[in-house]
């Protein structure tokens, strides 16, 4: 009997031990969810003593270390460079192949953790052999496997084109391309925000995306009802179609149109950003692929947009339609016609930051640079003050004042209509004032009722007041101007005409009659 109660005595030591060991882990899973424990964890050696326990020979014991490591790397860089100094990752890689279903996920959830923060933490993780084991994880049975490793080859592949060249050598790509075929929705997200991550560095990366079937698998799922997924869908066909015509050729050829216009009125704002953006990418390669977006009804679907969203959101519509307009005089009249330039004149004076307002006005910059017609159409939605006013304002970015001083130039060198030229003979600056009053020197000597109204309106007199270079291009559309009149009316509006008229009087000997 006594040895049986020694016998229990030692067993009772190791059961109180590893009661601790759990109660330890779990305590400290539990307490890095809280930002505010971290630093006190980290000064207590939390890293040294959570490394062993990794290899402890109770499973439920090593997977919730895993989790206490990866909470505790996701939360700093600091932390996340400990795991790589601490020797952690090749311990984390060996086990994602030997152990249980759990431990694979808490393991490839610590790999992510350590190399979302910078490309040299990603590049660690990448050294210690985790793609091979990730792409493996790819083929497990269980979909939360399949999940966590694929969210870890996302977060490698997001840094730059190297790390994304090194998923695909790894022969990720095929896999997540059947992760977005699976039923459950997160494994979906996933999967197509990884393919995202992979296709935007370059044509090449993108390339290897399409040749493993993805596109015709992401355009099936553009009607699908989660809006989670939508947003990453959207997102990997915009990265794949903006790299080249090649490649958004192939984006157009899965039938997306008309039917992803539906998303841009989307309840879910990621969602219609995502799929406005896509359509840019789209647009903006040749005039064809824009006409087929016109031809679809895209165009005004995206105007509609631009109408009913603000800030961010709202970009990616105003640079779609700028890039429309700027392919060719047709593309640009479709944008008007829609009444594109109005909703743009909208957002050029609603948006208060400065990179909207830019692309607002290198937008309507491009719609009305084309024609007479075209330029008419922009100036008369109001917009060539807004635009001066862009350019003046003390505090526009540079991008700003350069993109608002262009598109003023493109529609001014075009526009013949002079009431909207008008009010800029009043407040340009002269390397504006120059296109300004080069127009009228165009127009005034071929159109007589043009001449009278430039009189009464104030303009002529205005002229007369501009302080030219003599030889410079601006004193010869004044001279051009000043002889569509006759002498004595120009003299008359000139500055201090009046006060000339007033010293005659001065100076004039009444004639006295007996």
């Amino acid at each position: 009997g006594i040895n049986a109660e020694y016998g229990r005595q030692i067993l009772n030591v190791f059961e109180q031990y590893q009661k601790a060991r759990t109660a330890f882990v779990q305590a400290v899973a539990d307490l890095s969810t809280r930002p505010q424990n971290i630093e006190t964890l980290q000064n207590a050696g939390v890293m040294s003593l959570l490394r062993p326990l990794l290899l402890d020979i109770v499973p439920s014991v090593q997977q919730t270390a895993a989790l206490a490591l990866g909470r505790l790397a996701n939360y700093s860089d600091d932390l996340a460079e400990a795991v790589v100094k601490g020797d952690i990752l090749p311990q984390l890689v060996y086990s994602l192949a030997e152990q249980n279903r759990f431990y694979k996920k808490a393991a490839a959830f610590v790999l992510r953790a350590v190399a979302k923060h910078s490309p040299p933490l990603a590049q660690a993780v990448v050294d210690s052999g985790a793609l091979d084991a990730l792409a493996i994880c790819l083929e497990e049975f269980d979909p939360g496997v399949k999940e966590a490793a694929a969210w870890a080859l996302g977060y490698i592949a997001r840094h730059n084109g190297e790390l994304a060249q090194s998923v695909v050598d790894s022969g990720a790509v095929p896999l997540l391309v059947l992760c977005i075929q699976e039923p459950e929705l997160s494994l979906k997200r996933i999967a197509a925000s990884a393919l995202s991550d992979i296709s935007k560095h370059s044509p090449e990366l993108a390339q290897t995306v399409v040749d493993a079937g993805a596109i015709a698998h992401l355009a099936n799922l553009t009607l699908n009802p989660d809006a989670k997924l939508k947003r990453q869908v959207f997102s990997a066909l915009s990265q794949i179609s903006k790299h080249s015509v090649e490649l958004a050729e192939m984006v157009v050829e899965a039938e997306i149109f008309p039917n992803v216009l539906t998303c841009l009125k989307d309840s879910d704002e990621y969602v219609k950003k995502n799929c406005a953006t896509l359509i840019r990418e789209v647009a903006k390669h040749t005039p064809e692929l824009a006409q087929l977006i016109v031809n679809a009804g895209g165009v005004a679907a995206v105007i509609d947009y631009v109408g009913d969203s603000a800030g961010n959101v709202r970009l990616p519509g105003i640079m779609m339609l700028g890039y429309v307009a700027a392919h060719s005089e047709n593309l640009a009249m479709a944008v008007i016609v829609s009444k594109g330039v109005v909703q743009l004149a909208i957002a050029l004076q609603e948006e208060q930051e400065d990179h909207i307002q830019a692309a607002a006005a290198w937008a309507l910059g491009q719609a009305g640079r084309h024609t007479p017609e075209h330029a008419k159409a922009v100036a008369q939605a109001n917009v060539l003050p807004t635009l001066l006013q862009c350019y003046l304002r003390a505090g526009s970015s540079e991008d700003l004042q350069i993109k608002a001083k262009k598109a003023l130039k493109n529609i001014l060198q075009k526009c013949v209509h002079l009431p909207a030229l008008e009010p800029l003979l009043h407040d340009a600056p002269p390397n504006i004032l120059k296109h300004v009053v080069a127009q009228f020197s165009k127009v005034l000597p071929h159109d007589a009722k043009a001449r009278r109204l430039f009189v009464t309106s104030g303009g002529l007199k205005k002229v007369q007041e501009i302080k030219a270079e003599p030889g410079s291009a601006l004193m010869e559309y004044i001279n051009i101007i000043n002889g569509c009149y006759p002498e004595e009316i120009v003299r008359y509006y000139s500055p201090g005409y009046s006060e000339r008229l007033l010293e005659r009087i001065d100076n004039h000997q009444p004639i006295m009659t007996n």
